[in-house]
């Protein structure tokens, strides 16, 4: 059989779902191979992204007609399917011929028969995690964190990522862009960006023309910092080193932000298998690692100055349940002599600021301004 574009998104989600394959570097390996058209590169990223995304949902459309458990490639080519039916709406009788056509042939009459019946028999959800496609954990969490918005913020997140591009041609979220815009640097002050990769918010902070110093625990990631920086044609020092014992004198930066590892909840819509590699022992593993972070960063900052943390996710336990450091007064959102005021789209929380993806159409994300006191 020729190369089609179900037949890539099969292959690819072949190497997803049963290899653990990373869907945002495997999909772009095989279609540089592929000579398919645009256009159907666009659709195989279609079907790769969204079949992944929603493949819990898919399970459930499919499992209302399957007596026992198919094989791995019975399984995938139903997800497939089910998805074009349910999500992509592609006309029921070219999904169907098309995905049983990669069947094979001792497969084929079981799944052109379990599709049939899924585009023909209306679907009753058993609760929304079901339907929206994310594991019970995850849609709990949102529930507890978010109340009336969970339902809001879990639907925005199967939708695919907005675009947008700095001034200088960076292509970075705006909530992101939000983030460095609230550290407030200012030309000639020293600024530290102490989990920088791959480098968005410290070219941000660059260009503000304060000097600016990238660090993060993965030299990969500090590479990419450098050569982001190298690009926008800007000095940019990179450190490797860890933000837990970091490599920097006490009381030496105007401003510090901490931008910590978490679990990116707030972002699922950028990654389509996320939701499926994160647990909640994950989460609560970083929350222990962005405490000693914001712990071993704090001394970093001059008495007068400025300690930034951001998470791109929105649980209280990964950002306003750390405590404030000691010495440290919580700026609010108006900001003071030396932070600006935030954005309307973000919402006070706890003792800092969240967005949520369906606020303003972008990541989720939460940002805590502090400043040190003394000084002048």
């Amino acid at each position: 059989m020729g190369e089609s574009a179900r037949s890539v998104a099969y292959a690819a989600l072949m190497r997803i779902d049963h290899e653990g394959a990373y869907a945002n570097l495997v999909l772009p390996a095989m279609l540089s191979r592929s000579s398919l058209s645009d256009m159907d590169r666009r659709f195989v990223t279609e079907l790769v992204y969204g079949t992944t995304r929603m493949r819990r949902a898919c399970d459930a459309l499919v499992d209302r007609f399957v007596m026992s458990e198919p094989d791995d490639a019975t399984r995938t080519l139903l997800r497939l399917g089910a998805y074009q039916l349910q999500f992509a709406k592609v006309a029921p009788h070219a999904a169907v011929s098309a995905t049983v056509d990669l069947a094979s042939r001792k497969t084929s009459g079981f799944v052109n028969a379990v599709l049939r019946k899924v585009s023909t028999k209306p679907m009753v959800w058993s609760g929304d995690a079901t339907r929206l496609s994310y594991p019970d954990w995850i849609a709990r969490v949102f529930a507890d964190e978010c109340g009336d918005e969970a339902t809001d913020a879990l639907e925005r997140m199967n939708q695919a990522a907005s675009v947008t591009t700095r001034d200088d041609g960076y292509v970075q979220d705006e909530s992101s862009q939000w983030v460095a815009s609230a550290v407030g640097a200012r030309p000639g002050e020293i600024v530290l960006d102490v989990c920088a990769g791959p480098g968005g918010k410290a070219t941000a902070l660059a260009a503000t023309g304060a000097r600016v110093i990238g660090a993060d625990r993965q030299p990969s990631r500090a590479g990419l910092v450098a050569k982001n920086a190298e690009r926008l044609g800007q000095r940019l020092p990179v450190v490797a080193c860890d933000a837990t014992t970091p490599a920097f004198s006490a009381a030496s930066f105007d401003r510090v932000l901490v931008d910590a590892p978490c679990s990116g909840l707030g972002a699922l819509r950028r990654r389509a298998d996320a939701r499926w590699r994160i647990t909640e022992d994950d989460v609560r593993d970083l929350v222990g690692i962005q405490h000693r972070v914001l712990s071993a960063s704090a001394p970093l900052v001059r008495p007068g100055g400025v300690l930034v943390y951001s998470v791109c996710t929105i649980t209280a336990a990964e950002s306003t349940g750390h405590v404030v450091p000691e010495g440290f007064d919580v700026v609010d959102r108006d900001g003071d002599d030396l932070l600006p005021a935030l954005g309307p789209d973000w919402r006070v929380f706890g003792h800092g600021h969240r967005v949520l993806p369906h606020h303003a159409d972008t990541d989720g994300m939460v940002v805590i301004r502090y400043r040190r006191r003394g000084g002048s």
